[in-house]
């Protein structure tokens, strides 16, 4: 039985979560696809569970090209109706035009700042926030960083980033480190960059 000290929200729930928990959340992302996977997995998540995004994941792999920015920027009414089809993602027709207007949206922001990447972790300086919770009922759903962030992000014309997205994304992507002190994670994410 595994024993290691783990933040609450993973315990008691399906094996795929808590691999994602011990493996993935609040790993520092700069790949500019898996950012846009974030991107794109945390709009579709608005109104349901992570542990059904998870679930769907590789689902919206095969669906979006691997996240492709630029062939999904690509994607015309039939793909749109092809994606709205398929049973193994979200088939909401504005998550769906959302991901690829969004799509649109990053190009742009890697012609302004040079990556998405460095757009996004532009706004901590390039290093991960480290909090200091000690249970999950100290984690707030949004903070003024993910406001500001939500904030441009609109601005420049994307949909589904609204703050509490943005905050679970910059959970996800390791812009912050919202890992309990107590969890194995907490520490050696400490100084991950």
């Amino acid at each position: 039985m595994d024993k290691q000290q783990r933040c609450a929200w993973p315990e008691n729930s399906t094996d795929l979560m808590m691999k994602y928990h011990d493996e993935e959340w609040g790993v520092p992302v700069h790949d500019e696809n898996r950012l846009f996977e974030f991107l794109t997995l945390e709009g579709a998540q608005a109104g349901l569970s992570w542990n059904t995004i998870l679930n769907k994941r590789e689902n919206y792999r095969t669906a979006f090209d691997n996240f492709d920015i630029k062939k999904v920027a690509q994607y015309d009414a039939k793909k749109v109706a092809e994606l709205l089809q398929n049973a193994g993602i979200v088939r909401n027709k504005l998550k769906v035009n959302s991901a690829i207007s969004n799509a649109k949206v990053v190009l742009e922001i890697q012609k302004e700042f040079g990556s998405f990447n460095d757009y996004l972790w532009g706004f901590v300086d390039g290093k991960p926030v480290q909090n200091s919770i000690k249970n999950m009922r100290d984690v707030t759903a949004t903070t003024d960083l993910s406001d500001e962030i939500s904030k441009d992000l609109k601005k420049r014309g994307m949909n589904f980033v609204g703050s509490t997205i943005m905050y679970a994304m910059m959970q996800a992507m390791g812009l912050v480190n919202d890992h309990e002190v107590t969890c194995f994670r907490y520490k050696s994410l400490g100084t991950a960059k």
